[in-house]
């Protein structure tokens, strides 16, 4: 993966009416964009930032309810228990 972080890709986006206006709209003298490419990245990085999200409030729900669960939920694990679990492969 971190080949990809030092790797520039380039990409050909063909849009064309409601779609290729809306981008019109925010690129240029009347948008807030300089050019598509700026305003293409800036839409990667929200996205971006909205998959963290979700997955970071994934995990705060998965946490919640194991902290709120009963103590009569939770059973011993010895660490052999947890490795064996762990390596175990699925036939399918």
């Amino acid at each position: 993966m971190e080949a990809a972080l030092t790797k520039t890709m380039t990409l050909n986006v063909r849009v064309s009416g409601v779609l290729g206006a809306f981008v019109a709209a925010n690129v240029g003298e009347d948008g807030g964009y300089e050019n598509v490419s700026e305003y293409v990245r800036d839409l990667i990085r929200r996205d971006m930032a909205r998959v963290e999200r979700e997955s970071f409030e994934r995990l705060k729900a998965e946490l919640t309810r194991a902290f709120t669960a009963p103590d009569s939920a939770y059973h011993p694990l010895s660490a052999d228990d947890v490795i064996s679990r762990n390596t175990r492969r699925d036939p399918a």
